[in-house]
């Protein structure tokens, strides 16, 4: 199954909360961020959290261990008992593109973790700000302008070894013009240093910076998803305007650590899943431009499994020298 059709997929998710196994006994669920507070995780999970609560006897807590481009949470969970009580959230740059772009992880993302349930779909987007002169309106504007103003052609992204990262970096090889990523400790802070004009542009994930498109106080340039994407219909792909390669999307899920059990697993992706058909959920995605990504574990192991292959062909592509 090609990976398009893979987040196309729909896997039937059956039955209901009364007939799923026991999460064992009762205490707290950890779900946890390596992210600061105002993100896309906490866009989708807070709520998602809430439609799960009183489901089932452990209390599902949402806490950050922030730092390090999210390695210090995944290390945190890699080390954590295999018993679903500690999970990951995490964006797929820390699953699948991480592993082509540091020299060294403390970890091994496709050994060391159990994939559980993607929570959605997302696609990055070449994004101006205020710092950007007003008269660049497309990616051939931005280009033109960086190319004649090489010391001012910074990008902000989420983290380094990011998905925004690596697109950058591929749009600055296809175009010949240099581009200069600067790394952020997540997309909130990205965010807002976008808006105050500190850096004239970004490629970040479309949930943060729709409501600034909306608003005018952002403009949105492009979008890396395969197709246009239902939240900003007007804006072309990368593909349309003829950077093929740049056509890629982001998800975002819970990890366990490795070992876990598969009826464990089962559960928890099943209640994920009807979860995220609640009407409630529906509205959360629709107003961030998210797309529900409710596949079966072994669907999502296995769109894990080819997301890490297109990254490191990225990674090759362009040269990337991984870092330490």
């Amino acid at each position: 199954m090609q990976r398009r059709d893979i987040l196309r997929a729909a896997a039937a998710i059956g039955g209901a909360a009364a007939g799923l196994p026991a999460f064992g006994q009762a205490g707290n669920m950890f779900i946890w961020s390596g992210f600061p507070a105002g993100g896309l995780g906490d866009q989708v999970t807070r709520p998602l959290i809430e439609q799960m609560r009183g489901k089932f006897p452990q209390t599902m807590v949402y806490d950050s261990k922030p730092g390090a481009g999210g390695r210090i949470a995944a290390e945190f969970v890699k080390r954590a008992a295999p018993d679903g009580n500690n999970l990951l959230q995490a964006p797929g740059s820390i699953i699948v593109l991480q592993p082509h772009v540091y020299k060294k992880l403390p970890y091994d993302t496709l050994a060391d973790f159990t994939p559980v349930v993607g929570l959605c779909s997302f696609t990055t987007v070449l994004t101006a700000g205020p710092g950007m002169p007003a008269d660049v309106r497309s990616v051939a504007d931005l280009l033109r302008w960086a190319k004649a103003n090489p010391t001012q052609a910074n990008f902000g992204i989420p983290a380094t070894g990011s998905a925004g990262h690596l697109t950058g970096m591929l749009l600055a090889k296809q175009s010949g013009v240099d581009l200069n990523p600067i790394p952020y400790k997540g997309g909130a802070p990205l965010l807002t240093d976008l808006l105050g004009g500190q850096v004239p542009f970004s490629i970040n994930v479309v949930s943060e910076i729709l409501p600034h498109v909306r608003s005018g106080k952002l403009r949105a340039l492009a979008v890396n998803a395969p197709t246009r994407w239902k939240a900003l219909p007007e804006v072309p792909t990368m593909t349309e305007l003829g950077y093929k390669e740049l056509a890629s999307l982001e998800w975002l899920a819970w990890f366990g650590p490795a070992q876990m059990p598969a009826t464990r697993v089962a559960a928890i992706n099943a209640a994920v899943g009807e979860a995220l058909a609640s009407p409630a959920m529906t509205e959360t995605f629709a107003k961030n431009g998210l797309e529900p990504l409710r596949v079966a574990p072994d669907r999502f192991a296995a769109m894990v499994k080819q997301d890490h292959a297109y990254w490191g062909g990225v990674a090759k592509a362009i040269g990337f020298k991984p870092e330490d």
